[in-house]
């Protein structure tokens, strides 16, 4: 089969490269011991996501996130036949049936003479978790053997599910590894990248917010982000020699997020077992922090352009609760342009590694939904990203000689 343009796109952007026109090289240390110093080379032929690669989905039944839609693509030149609206109900939760026929399959049919297409861009209106348990009885035998498939957990996030949409009956487990993952590039994963798409969504408690998340990103991003960088550890950086794994392979990971982003920005890193409290942290560009379950603190000035998120359980569980305090909510409702979280219980594991994810973002070269699919280990899981997925607030760096 010939190379398609979705592979030879990433070739370019490939973060194992033994090409002589290396243009920066950033080392991103997953741990001391468990995982290897990955060298991640950026060409200067790479180039970020295109417009013309993002499929704009949105909800007929949700006037405003269809106005959201075509407001998005104007202001980034995205060609209007990238536009899908379909039609599902309006509510944060989905049963898997439904989201099968009512978005999966429509997106699968659009998509499938657009070989192009390496992004799909969620609005607004849209189902934000598929649960198992909204199945009814009556369903097929061969869905509810689907069911009993999924060996953990019945939950899963529409986006994340969605990255394996050009694939016609995907396998339903607890999750599958990400190829584009940089520490899967030296194994062969069930899927290769250019059958998985990246998947971002611009959603909110309110059209509003959406919108201002919207200039938000374009004014950064012209300007480039300014501000401090906070990352609130839970303990001390561990002996170099030492074998991490879970909690303390992700605080260390922290750890190192803030090294990456010294050279950039001003850091304040924490790493005590309290968190930051009210007033600790102005002028707030980026943060990552861990372990405040469903309870934000609001403890930061954010900057306009600002990308953030928490490690806990649930956090993006709803956008739209009133009163709900998990982060993903509350980050957009304070002034955050772009943030991560899952709707279910991830395991730690689930998460971006923050030091590839903000080391590649502070890089410049990579958009938001690349440096998020480059440092996410699994997909088909529980994982969401918020924000415009063209958004590159550190862009100017990239141009740099």
């Amino acid at each position: 089969m010939e190379e398609t343009i979705t592979n030879r796109m990433w070739s370019l952007r490939s973060v194992i490269m033994s090409d002589k026109r290396k243009s920066r090289a950033v080392l991103l240390l997953l741990s001391s011991s468990l995982l290897c110093v990955i060298l991640l080379s950026f060409s200067q032929v790479a180039h970020a996501l295109d417009p013309n690669e993002i499929a704009v989905i949105a909800n007929s039944q949700e006037r405003e996130g269809v106005e959201l839609a075509r407001f998005y693509m104007k202001q980034r030149h995205i060609p209007k036949e990238n536009l899908l609206i379909l039609k599902t109900a309006v509510k944060e939760d989905i049963p898997r049936h439904f989201y099968e026929d009512e978005i999966a399959d429509p997106i699968r049919k659009f998509i499938e003479d657009k070989p192009t297409i390496t992004c799909l861009l969620l609005f607004y209106g849209l189902p934000l978790r598929i649960d198992w348990h909204l199945l009814p009885m009556e369903k097929s035998d061969q869905k509810q053997e689907k069911l009993n498939a999924r060996q953990r957990d019945p939950v899963a996030s529409v986006d994340s599910e969605l990255s394996l949409v050009r694939i016609a009956n995907p396998p339903v487990h607890d999750w599958l590894e990400n190829p584009y993952f940089v520490q899967f590039q030296k194994h062969k994963t069930r899927y290769e990248k250019g059958q998985v798409l990246m998947v971002s969504r611009l959603d909110g408690p309110d059209p509003a917010t959406v919108k201002r998340v919207i200039m938000d990103s374009l004014t950064a991003e012209k300007k480039g982000l300014t501000g401090t960088a906070y990352f609130d550890a839970r303990w001390p950086k561990p002996e170099a020699d030492k074998t991490l794994s879970g909690y303390a392979l992700y605080d260390n990971a922290i750890h190192m997020a803030a090294k990456v982003s010294e050279p950039v920005l001003p850091v304040v890193l924490n790493e005590e077992e309290s968190l930051f409290q009210e007033g600790d942290a102005p002028n707030a560009a980026l943060y990552c922090g861990w372990y405040s379950l469903a309870r934000y603190r609001d403890a930061f000035e954010w900057q306009q352009g600002a990308v953030a998120y928490h490690i806990a359980s649930a956090e993006c569980r709803t956008l739209k609760k009133k009163g709900s305090q998990v982060w993903c909510k509350r980050l957009l409702e304070d002034g955050v342009a772009a943030t991560i979280g899952p709707v279910g219980e991830p395991y730690v594991q689930g998460f971006p590694f923050p030091q590839i994810f903000f080391g590649l973002l502070l890089d410049g070269d990579f958009s938001l939904v690349e440096a998020y699919y480059l440092s996410l280990p699994f997909i088909s899981w529980k994982m969401v990203l918020i924000g415009d997925p063209l958004y590159q607030p550190f862009r100017q760096r990239g141009v740099l000689p």
